[in-house]
C-alpha cells in the first residue's frame, strides 16, 4: 500500500519562543483509518491544521498525494477534507446551501447528486431545508462532515468528531468512516475517546510535546505493549507462591494469586497448569486484556 501524505521534518515555532511540533515524520498510507492520539497540548490539532493549509510550518516538507503541499498548494488542499473541533459556522445558512458553496470553494462543478448521497448517508436529507441554528449539536456536527465531503477529498481530517455527541450517534459516524475508508477515502482522526480509536484504526500514531513518539499496527501494538492479567481466589491461604512462578504474587492474605502476561513471558495456560500441579485450587478465575487506553497510559502517563 503506498502513502499518500508524508511529512518529513515538519517543525512549527512561533514568535515567543514557544515550539509546538519538533522535526515531525510521518506516513500515512492510502485508504487506511489513521488515529492519532496525545494529551492536550501534545500538538495534533497544530500537525492537522499545517497539512491542511491553516497553519504555516516554520519547516520541513509536506507531500498529499504527489503535491508538494506549499509549492502546489490549490493542488494538495483540493485532496483533503477537514472537519474541525469546533462548531464554527454561519447560524443562518439552509444546510443545503452551505454544503454546496463548500462545494463551490474548489472550485467543483456543480454536483446535486453527490450532494444528496452525502446528506443521506448522514441522515441530513430531512434537514436539508433547516437553518443551522435549528439544529441539534450533533447534527451540526454531521453538517461539518459533509461540508469536508462535498469537494469530494482523497484525504479526510476528523479533529475530535464525536466530542460531545451521544452514543448512538457516535456509532452511526463510526459506520459512516468505515463505508468512506471502503470507498478508498483516507481517514485520519484524532479523538479524546481512546475506545473510538481501538474501534475503527488500522494504525495508531501517539504524539506527545510536539513529537511522534510512536506509529504502530494496531493489531501489533496490542500484542507487544498489551499484558493480560490473571486473578485468581484460592480456596485455601498460600504463605508463599508455587514454584516456577515468581512472576505471580499473592495479595489479601495470601487468599488472591495475580500473574501479568505479557510479549515473551509465560502463558496464562501454563500458569494454571503449574497451579494444579501444585495442588493449589482456587474458587474463582479472572482474566483481563489491557485495551489500547492502557498502553497510552503506559506510554505517555496522563489520559489523552
Amino acid at each position: 500500500m503506498d502513502d499518500i501524505l508524508t511529512l518529513s521534518g515538519v517543525e512549527k515555532r512561533y514568535a515567543s519562543g514557544h515550539v509546538a511540533l519538533h522535526g515531525v515524520d510521518l506516513a500515512i498510507r492510502r485508504g487506511e483509518i489513521f488515529a492519532l492520539l496525545g494529551p492536550n497540548g501534545a500538538g495534533k490539532t497544530t500537525l492537522i491544521s499545517i497539512v491542511c493549509g491553516i497553519v504555516t510550518p516554520s519547516g520541513g516538507t509536506i507531500t498529499v498525494d504527489g503535491h508538494d503541499a506549499q509549492r502546489d498548494y490549490r493542488a494538495a488542499r483540493a485532496k483533503i477534507g477537514l472537519v474541525p473541533q469546533e462548531l464554527a459556522t454561519d447560524m443562518f445558512e439552509r444546510v443545503w446551501d452551505t454544503v454546496r458553496f463548500s462545494r463551490g470553494l474548489f472550485g467543483c462543478p456543480p454536483d446535486d447528486a453527490h450532494l444528496e448521497r452525502v446528506l443521506r448517508d448522514l441522515a441530513l436529507w430531512d434537514k436539508r431545508g433547516s437553518r443551522l441554528a435549528e439544529l441539534s449539536g450533533g447534527m451540526k456536527r454531521r453538517v461539518l462532515i459533509a461540508k469536508a465531503l462535498s469537494h469530494e477529498p482523497r484525504i479526510l481530517f476528523l479533529d475530535e468528531p464525536t466530542a460531545g455527541v451521544d452514543v448512538g450517534l457516535r456509532r452511526d459516524m463510526w459506520a459512516l468512516v468505515r463505508r468512506l475508508r471502503d470507498q478508498g477515502v483516507t481517514i485520519i482522526l484524532t479523538t479524546h475517546y481512546i475506545e473510538e480509536a481501538e474501534e475503527m484504526a488500522d494504525r495508531i500514531g501517539i504524539i506527545t510535546g510536539g513529537r511522534i513518539k510512536l506509529v504502530e499496527e494496531k493489531a501489533k501494538l496490542l500484542a507487544t505493549l498489551g499484558r493480560t492479567e490473571l486473578h485468581l481466589d484460592l480456596a485455601e491461604p498460600l504463605a508463599a507462591v508455587p514454584a516456577g512462578l515468581a512472576d505471580a504474587t499473592l495479595s489479601d492474605e495470601g487468599r488472591r494469586l495475580s500473574y501479568v502476561q505479557r510479549e515473551g513471558s509465560m502463558p496464562i495456560p501454563q500458569v494454571l497448569r503449574i497451579v494444579e500441579g501444585a495442588g493449589v485450587t482456587y474458587t474463582g478465575i479472572e482474566t483481563r486484556r489491557s485495551s489500547l487506553e492502557d498502553i497510552f497510559v503506559d506510554l505517555i502517563g496522563e489520559k489523552a
